[in-house]
């Protein structure tokens, strides 16, 4: 065996993983030692080019498959266009004539600007659709619904990674996502349910909608939750508990979002009624809305993330830190498209920028969390 190389992200445990093997039921298979199979899953060495081909072989799958080959990131000067000292390090790229051009990824910016094209259009029948889009392309598009905006950054590091491949990202709650696993009409599903005690709720909720369904539940994100407010807090909103003040505008999230199940407990914690805060039966269903009315002046606090409250240049006040989770069913590993995003979430590109995003971090990015 060779020695470990950093450069190379070793991806044989998630397949045994997705086979139900053991370590000691592959090393079996392929004819090597448990110890060998450890060695190998662990990174501290890359099999010999007979024992790779084996381990291809038994999977069903391409070398390249199991030992993905990250080339170096290169570095360059860069000119910035309308930079305004903001902290995000997050930048749109395109080259002008010889020249590097940055265009900052902050406030507004970082929200998608433009219309979506269509890959069809609904027929008067309601019932069938025109094509708009190649049967290829529609092939190697997968769904993934869930509530995680960085979601479309995962999608766009799929596409840089493999351009024929896509992700549409569709916004929907925790319980909604893993419904829409549960009744097919979803590939991945993206769960961020807040944990009672050492509970791991992302993984109970998925085993309880999903049953029957083997699936895996991979970690690709902590993300910061609280309360969006006001540029510079004017109201002094400090904890969940200064939304009952007289004169705080609040907007709610809908029923079973995982936001308005965190706002109630913390409610709770307080001792305050819901009916004690002033638009606490006023609903929005996304992030995006909540921040909105707050830009607007027609509330003065809502629900959200760090990083959406600083794209509409609002405050924010956390209150939590959560876990999001993808959940995938085994079945669906197969689809190519998917198994270039589990290739991505191994990778350290999407990693740096998810540490880049104000209220984010990507430690476990990629980890596997269980396997239902």
């Amino acid at each position: 065996m060779a020695r470990k190389d950093d450069a190379i992200t070793c991806k044989v445990k998630e397949f045994r993983l997705g086979k139900g093997w053991s370590q000691q039921e592959l090393a079996d298979r392929i004819d090597v030692r448990r110890q060998a199979i450890y060695d190998i899953e662990s990174g501290r060495y890359l099999p010999n080019t007979a024992i790779a081909l084996r381990l291809a072989r038994i999977f069903g799958c391409r070398v390249e498959e199991l030992f993905v080959e990250h080339a170096p990131p290169e570095t360059e000067p860069v000119h910035l266009v309308d930079d305004t000292g903001g902290s995000s390090t997050r930048l749109a790229l395109g080259r002008v004539r010889n020249r590097l051009v940055g265009l900052p990824l902050q406030g507004a910016e970082s929200i998608p600007f433009g219309l979506r094209s269509a890959d069809g259009l609904l027929n008067p029948d309601k019932k069938s659709a025109y094509i708009l889009s190649s049967s290829d392309r529609l092939e190697k598009t997968i769904i993934l619904m869930g509530c995680d905006p960085a979601f479309d950054i995962l999608g766009h590091h799929v596409t840089r990674l493999a351009p024929e491949a896509r992700v549409h990202c569709r916004f929907a709650s925790s319980h909604r996502a893993l419904n829409g696993l549960a009744e097919g009409v979803t590939h991945v599903a993206g769960t961020h349910l807040h944990n009672t005690g050492k509970t791991e709720t992302n993984v109970v909720v998925a085993s309880q909608k999903l049953v029957g369904m083997r699936s895996r539940v991979m970690g690709f994100s902590l993300l910061e939750e609280g309360l969006m407010v006001a540029r510079h807090n004017p109201l002094g909103i400090r904890s969940v508990a200064d939304l009952a003040q007289p004169m705080v505008r609040f907007v709610n999230r809908e029923q079973g979002a995982a936001l308005r199940v965190l706002l109630d407990d913390q409610l709770q914690q307080a001792g305050i009624a819901g009916s004690a805060v002033e638009g606490y039966e006023n609903e929005v269903t996304t992030h995006r809305e909540g921040a909105y009315r707050i830009a607007c002046n027609v509330a003065d606090a809502a629900l959200g993330l760090r990083a959406i409250a600083e794209a509409f240049n609002l405050s924010f006040v956390p209150i939590t830190a959560a876990r999001c989770d993808l959940v995938i069913p085994t079945d669906i590993t197969s689809h190519p498209t998917v198994r270039i995003l589990l290739d991505v979430l191994q990778s350290a590109a999407l990693r740096r920028e998810i540490d880049a995003i104000p209220g984010y971090e990507g430690s476990v990015t990629g980890t596997t969390i269980a396997v239902l």
